[in-house]
């Protein structure tokens, strides 16, 4: 790894960037950009004000997080369309201050595509640091990185250790994460030759990814299986993928409904249902990251330019997580403004519950105003 004298990117590196990108690759990050900006737009919702009693009125508002870091992987396969995924949103969402960390290659630069999305997505805050140390940097602050509120962004084992830790000094971060995964559900109407694609597409994402293929056809999991030796050979990343498939399996049951019990057990990051009746079954998932319906939504799709999200909960965290989406970059404020009225609606009943719950200074704080309302000849 080269010495570094200056780990942010200056100006002149991402103009740079702008000439090494492909025409036809920033035709694509620009299509992709649409498309996930206008999925993501639609997230931004202005709740309404309510009178819950005659002269007492709550509501909602949002307000970004201030300062996000996106931590960008740039190893074997630089994910220059997770800087779409996490810098939109949070575009969206209108965080003050969006920092990126990402590695450099041997040659101390990080991929002109990943300068080029973030320069698209309007990010200037782009530093040459990976690993475990740039979920450090990012949380404590540098001289030169500074400190943000909380961290997006996959990595390897070190650097999502590194998130679960930095959660315990009031780091925020995006959810927990694991290898990439994929659950298949296929009946008699899916396309072998596309399943094995789908499964094969997650696992050349890593050694330790897993990919699972369930179907009540037995014919269709053989095919799948051909399909995978065949499909497999051609793939530059084909030794990682053979080391995945160590980890996955195709498993045959009695009918698609048994399928669904077993995909929502396995709670999946990406689900794929692979049959011309895939709308209809899709309201039996409970547990999953995004889903994927009929032979032609491909999961590719969703990790490039449907508009979806790619950031998403894996290890069954699907269960009890969301995948990123602008409210991740946003928290939510309560207000409520009460008037004279609303508070000798609802005075008498706030006193008795704190005087039952023993706490005399609440109900003391209602009583007080009220004692001040009577005297001025209210109620």
């Amino acid at each position: 790894m080269p010495k570094l004298d200056e780990f942010q990117i200056n100006q002149d590196e991402i103009i740079k960037a702008q000439s090494l990108v492909p025409q036809a690759l920033q035709e694509a990050i620009q299509l992709a950009y649409r498309n996930i900006y206008t999925f993501h737009e639609t997230q931004l919702m202005q709740e309404k004000r309510i009178s819950t009693s005659s002269g007492v009125e709550c509501w909602r508002e949002s307000r970004a997080i201030e300062k996000v870091g996106l931590y960008i992987p740039g190893g074997s396969a630089p994910l220059f369309s997770t800087v779409l995924m996490l810098g939109i949103p949070a575009k969206i969402a209108g965080c003050q201050s969006l920092v990126i960390c990402s590695p450099p290659d041997k040659n101390g630069s990080i991929d002109p595509s990943i300068l080029y999305t973030a320069n698209l997505v309007g990010c200037k805050q782009i530093y040459k640091v990976g690993g475990a140390q740039a979920i450090a940097a990012m949380s404590y602050g540098t001289e030169t990185i500074p400190k943000v509120d909380k961290i997006f962004g996959p990595g390897n084992q070190f650097v999502t250790k590194a998130k679960e830790l930095v959660r315990e000094v009031g780091i925020a971060i995006d959810m927990p994460a694991g290898p990439s995964e994929v659950l298949v559900i296929a009946d008699k109407t899916a396309q072998p030759p596309f399943l094995a694609a789908d499964l094969l597409s997650q696992a050349e994402h890593g050694p330790d990814s897993q990919v699972i293929l369930l179907s009540d056809d037995p014919n269709i999991l053989e095919e799948t299986l051909e399909q995978i030796e065949i499909q497999v050979s051609n793939l530059p990343r084909k030794n990682i993928a053979m080391e995945a498939l160590k980890n996955s399996r195709a498993i045959l049951l009695a009918d698609i409904n048994r399928c669904l019990d077993f995909s929502n057990l396995y709670a999946p990051e990406h689900l794929i249902i692979a049959s011309d009746d895939a709308e209809a079954l899709s309201s039996k998932v409970l547990n999953a990251g995004s889903v994927f319906l009929g032979n032609y939504s491909c999961e590719s799709a969703g990790d490039y330019a449907s508009g979806t999200n790619h950031t998403l909960p894996t290890n069954a965290y699907a269960r009890t997580y969301s995948g990123v989406s602008v409210d991740s970059f946003i928290k939510k404020i309560t207000f409520q403004k009460i008037e004279a009225e609303g508070l000798f609606n609802i005075g008498p009943a706030i006193e008795i519950m704190a005087q039952a719950e023993g706490l005399m200074a609440h109900k003391e704080a209602v009583s007080i105003r009220l004692k001040k309302l009577r005297g001025n000849g209210n109620r």
